[in-house]
């Protein structure tokens, strides 16, 4: 098992934990899994939700949050890299960036949309912070490096493939979710080895690719680097870990989850997502549930037609009101059956 090298920074182990927001992945977690050797990723999604301010000052109440966050697991991590997910959908987005660049975030990995604008967002930070898209499929890594390289004249420090079996948004039709294989999801990280050997080549200087998506054991991330990716990035298994930030009762729905208890629904950000059900995906069948009070956490989200407020929802769900939030989760949550802790996992995981 080789290390992850990214750019000017390495990870002893080739595993980035994945960020889960709101508030399952923050300081607690992200420091222990790179003190463990891996790249532990705060989420920035709504980070502040703690925060005294939240209610009447949410941007304000996030970045500080953020910075907070960074610091805290950067002491803790002992030289480990701490890393940023940072979605695109956030009204907030360039100021988190920024935050994070400022904090001293090694990596920001960032998704649900393009991020095409985030090389101009870092510049100056280039060598402190390095930055990773998601990307979903081969069409969506060309047009983006493209951007990049047409715009920004830099290609990608590194690039994380989500695929069809990952938790949260996802970067996928609901058709395309009935319908890949995993032989046909193995071609397509292929297709995107290739585009980002091609980049690469141009930049001088190759291109770590991490997979995402249903990673569960040493079996499944054997078979992700037999396809020359460099590492694997895995979510739902560090969220039964003692060190993950959700409450003991998020964390048990976990482990009380069984495969007839994953469903894909729609969330406000206009993209499917993977969750587990409960009372509150019933209550959804019934009709929208109003926004009594809207924090104004997303660009696309007219609190007046969207179906209910996600950050309410996950809010409720990391707190433990696990039947009045929504518990993003990953497909192989039936298989969990224990807490554990970072290290052990990390430690099953490696070789």
């Amino acid at each position: 098992m080789n290390p992850l090298i990214i750019g000017n920074k390495s990870a002893r182990v080739p595993i980035i934990q994945g960020g889960m927001g709101v508030g399952v992945s923050l300081s607690g977690l992200a420091g222990a899994v790179a003190k463990a050797g891996g790249v532990g990723v705060i989420s920035a999604a709504q980070i502040g939700f703690d925060e005294p301010d939240f209610q009447s000052d949410c941007p304000t109440a996030n970045l500080r949050a953020l910075r907070r966050h960074i610091a805290m697991a950067k002491a803790q991590a002992d030289g480990g890299l701490v890393g940023v997910n940072i979605m695109v959908a956030t009204k907030e987005y360039a100021n988190h960036v920024r935050a994070a660049c400022e904090a001293g975030a090694d990596l920001i990995i960032s998704g649900a949309g393009l991020p095409t604008d985030l090389p101009k967002l870092v510049a100056g930070y280039e060598e402190s912070t390095k930055i990773a898209p998601i990307v979903s499929t081969a069409k969506a890594a060309r047009i983006l490096l493209g951007l990049w390289d047409k715009h920004h004249h830099r290609t990608a420090d590194c690039i994380v493939i989500e695929g069809p079996k990952a938790g949260g948004h996802l970067g996928f039709t609901g058709e395309q979710l009935e319908n890949f294989t995993q032989e046909e999801y193995d071609r397509e990280i292929q297709a995107i080895l290739k585009i980002t050997e091609e980049f690469g080549k141009k930049y001088g200087h190759p291109i770590p690719v991490i997979v995402a998506g249903g990673i569960f054991d040493r079996e499944d991330i054997r078979h992700a680097l037999n396809l020359g990716v460099d590492g694997v990035q895995i979510a739902t298994r560090f969220v039964v870990t003692e060190e993950c930030d959700a409450a003991a009762a998020f964390k048990q729905a976990y482990i009380d989850a069984d495969s007839s208890s994953v469903e894909i629904i729609k969330s406000p950000v206009g993209m499917p997502g993977r969750a587990i059900h409960n009372p509150f995906l019933e209550k959804l069948l019934q009709g929208r549930i109003p926004v009594t009070r809207c924090l104004g956490c997303l660009s696309k989200c007219n609190p007046a037609q969207t179906p209910y407020c996600i950050t309410q929802a996950l809010i409720n769900a990391v707190r433990g009101d696990i039947k009045n939030g929504l518990i993003f989760c990953g497909a192989n949550v039936g298989r969990l059956r224990e807490i554990t802790t970072v290290p052990k996992l990390i430690a099953e995981l490696s070789w």
